[in-house]
């Protein structure tokens, strides 16, 4: 669990906490200050009217915090019930108690007499009065009830549902870790393939090229273990990596890369997600045979990281299409998983000229690492 996570959770308590604190004393002070005024100097009626207030808060902590994550939410809806019923009928019978003293105790002192009068002649209530008398007690105790489990309830899922996020969150970071491992390997089993080719044609050339290779692999090592790198960074790894093709390639292939990135620019982008596009570009848009070119833009439109590229159209035929969508496939998903719904990619081939362009637009110049 990450600070950012432990201080939201601290918060959320500490809210809860002050809205059972407000709670609570929006309950009892009713039952101090509207005492009637022949017993406001009695100690003993302000002892029996709290117990009114405590009954609820009795009722309402033993669910809260027993009976529901106990019973309820482990569907012992049987035992919840019968634990509620009982002890719903016990308070109602000690609340029935309490009133009578209070009620007596204020006749004694001179107060009015509290609710209507007797329905009969007789000293004693009738049965439709203990009914409603008991009914008039069981319900604030059942509302108190009702609001625990609601409560507790709203609790679990508000909790379930931030574990589901943080479980999505963790699950996305580990699949875009697991990607970025992959594309390590992919780019450099294609960098090999490429200076074996070389070494055959000029071994000097050859030499630097692997020079080259080792300060990518460095980069690629120290600098691309977080969630984001600065664009003037990414910038000079794809300038490396390009300089580094062009020592395989014929002198007749145009290639241009053009970074318009300030270096003292603190924009972050995530690390390595726009070389399968240079890979892929090197790989279908050069012909032995053909006059072929690259073009290579990066930098920043309005706020926005504009990646674009444009290169010579030569696809490869069926019988040399090893790994063919790889790259470009885990681009896609990198950038679903970074910059979900705050990116464009467009990309296709222009049947009038020949040739494939592709653009990739981020909105995020401002990411720190790939949560949301």
């Amino acid at each position: 669990m990450n600070d950012k996570t432990t201080t939201s959770n601290t918060k959320r308590r500490l809210c809860v906490a002050a809205f059972h604190t407000v709670a609570w004393l929006l309950v009892v002070l009713p039952a101090v200050l509207f005492v009637p005024g022949p017993v406001r100097h009695n100690a003993g009626i302000y002892a029996l009217r709290l117990c009114l207030p405590l009954m609820l808060c009795a009722v309402f902590y033993a669910n809260y915090l027993v009976l529901v994550p106990h019973w309820f939410i482990r569907r012992r809806f049987k035992a919840y019930a019968c634990a509620n019923i009982v002890m719903l009928a016990l308070l109602s019978l000690c609340m029935d108690e309490l009133m009578a003293a209070v009620h007596a105790i204020e006749l004694t002192a001179g107060a009015p007499p509290p609710g209507p009068p007797r329905l009969h002649g007789g000293g004693g209530p009738m049965p439709v009065e203990v009914l409603v008398g008991f009914v008039r007690n069981v319900f604030p105790l059942l509302l108190a009830a009702a609001l625990a489990t609601s409560l507790r309830l709203a609790l679990r899922w508000r909790e379930a549902e931030d574990a589901r996020r943080e479980l999505e969150a963790r699950t996305a970071e580990a699949e875009l870790s697991n990607l970025r491992n992959q594309i390590n390997p992919h780019f450099l089993l294609n960098t090999l393939n490429n200076i074996y080719a070389l070494i055959s044609i000029d071994a000097d050339r050859a030499g630097r090229a692997v020079l080259a290779l080792a300060a990518l692999l460095r980069q690629m090592l120290y600098g691309g273990k977080g969630n984001s790198v600065r664009l003037a960074d990414e910038a000079q790894f794809l300038r490396n990596y390009v300089g580094l093709m062009k020592l395989r390639v014929g002198g007749d292939v145009k290639i241009d890369f053009i970074a318009d990135v300030p270096d003292d620019d603190d924009v972050r982008v995530a690390p390595f997600i726009f070389i399968s596009l240079v890979e892929n570009a090197f790989k279908h848009g050069i012909s032995p045979t053909k006059p072929s070119f690259i073009t290579i833009r990066l930098g920043l439109e309005g706020g926005a990281i504009v990646f674009d590229i444009r290169n010579s159209n030569h696809p490869k035929s069926s019988a040399d299409r090893s790994g063919h969508g790889i790259g470009l496939g885990q681009a896609a998903r990198r950038l679903e998983l970074a910059y979900p719904g705050r990116h464009e990619w467009t990309r296709g081939v222009d049947p009038e000229t020949d040739t494939y362009h592709s653009k990739i637009t981020i909105y995020d110049t401002k990411m720190r690492d790939n949560r949301r």
